[in-house]
């Protein structure tokens, strides 16, 4: 069992596939159906099948129509392993290279499909073992374990709260250049001002000298803790 997946090594599209399962199970705690992995991946729910079955025939997955998907440990082992190599990019290309926090996803996608181990470990104590890329999501360690830590969407910040930044739920471009607009980014301190029930939005003090108004939306993607 254990050899399988090195006698049939993987292509980049599926392991985008693996990733895919691996988030939407994350996200929604639930294993992943056909159609949301097509509408995550952007193609028709055809020709997911095919590759499910692909997957399947390399016991990364298990599949049973009308039932869903969820990795194997196998699998979920390749799709962590995909994430660590995504996120310690993420991070050279942010700290190393100066590349802003919404043009490091885009390339990285690209570099996690460079499959040498001895690679991945040596950027990783290059970077100095980092635990979380530049969105504040955690980086999983050469044993597959993620740090995890307290923190919750700023929706949930009380008025009269300070908090700090530590994440971002969202990685859209549009939404990275939004709060780069508003010099916001992960470490900004927040003091929560007033709570608008009508819309939802907040009115915030950012590091305690500007006055902002963000919308139910754009607090729910921020994620903070208390301080």
């Amino acid at each position: 069992m254990h050899g399988n997946s090195s006698h049939m090594p993987l292509s980049s599209t599926e392991e985008n596939y693996l990733k895919a399962i691996y988030k939407i199970a994350e996200r929604e705690k639930k294993s992943a159906s056909t159609n949301t992995i097509a509408k995550y991946i952007g193609t028709a729910p055809a020709s997911v099948t095919d590759m499910l079955k692909r997957l399947a025939g390399k016991q990364m997955i298990n599949y049973e129509r009308y039932k869903g998907v969820t990795l194997t440990t196998a699998g979920g082992r390749e799709a962590t392993q995909l994430i660590r190599r995504h996120r310690l990019w993420e991070v050279f290309l942010a700290s190393k290279l100066r590349f802003s926090w919404e043009a490091v996803h885009d390339i990285a996608e690209e570099l996690e499909h460079i499959k040498s181990e001895e690679l991945v470990n040596r950027l990783d104590a290059f970077l100095d073992y980092p635990k979380f890329d530049p969105h504040g999501d955690p980086i999983p360690n050469a044993q597959g374990k993620f740090t995890l830590r307290n923190q919750m969407s700023l929706i949930d910040a009380l008025p009269g709260n300070k908090v700090i930044l530590l994440g971002v739920r969202e990685h859209e471009t549009s939404f990275l250049q939004y709060l780069n607009g508003l010099n916001i980014s992960l470490g900004t301190e927040f003091t929560i001002k007033s709570f608008n029930h009508f819309d939802k939005s907040m009115n915030i003090f950012i590091d305690h000298t500007r006055e902002t108004l963000l919308s139910e939306k754009v607090c729910q993607i921020l994620l903070v803790k208390k301080i």
